[in-house]
Formats: structure tokens, C-alpha cells, sequence
């Protein structure tokens, strides 16, 4: 599955508890990541300093549905799972 430009759902309905350049500590569940723009792209994709957490995620319909909003309900689920 490709990624869905401008979804965004998993740059914010997860915890990251690795650090992310602009969030030393990580970032909480459903807190917008600070590399997350006005258009729900990352600003550090392609970047070396991209954490590998991020650049491990690979979207599955399973965790990302048919839709954003699915994406932000199934991530927000399996966060509050784990």
C-alpha cells in the first residue's frame, strides 16, 4: 500500500517515544508531531535526521483503512491497545 499524501495519521494519533529533531522527549499520543506541516506532510521525510521509527512505519490497509479518518481511528485504537 502506498501512503495516502496529506494523511498524517500516524504523525499524530501514536506515542513516538524516541527523540524527534524539535521534540527531544518524543511526542505524546495524539499530539501533532512538530515535523508534521500545514498539509500533513513530514518536513524531514527524506532527511537523515528522520527518526527511525518513522522510516520503519510502512502503511498496510490494516492499520490505515480506506480513508485518513480510518487511519486516525485504527492507529488511535491499536495505540490505546498497546
Amino acid at each position: 500500500m502506498e501512503c495516502r499524501l496529506g494523511c498524517g495519521a500516524c504523525c499524530i494519533a501514536p506515542s513516538i517515544s524516541s527523540s524527534i529533531p524539535g521534540m527531544p522527549m518524543g511526542k505524546p499520543a495524539g499530539v501533532r508531531c512538530v515535523q508534521l506541516d500545514e498539509n500533513n506532510l513530514c518536513r524531514l521525510f527524506g532527511d537523515k535526521t528522520r527518526p527511525k521509527v518513522c522510516l520503519d512505519f510502512k502503511p498496510t490497509h490494516d492499520v490505515c483503512g480506506d480513508t485518513n479518518d480510518d487511519a486516525m481511528k485504527i492507529i488511535s485504537y491499536l495505540e490505546g491497545a498497546t
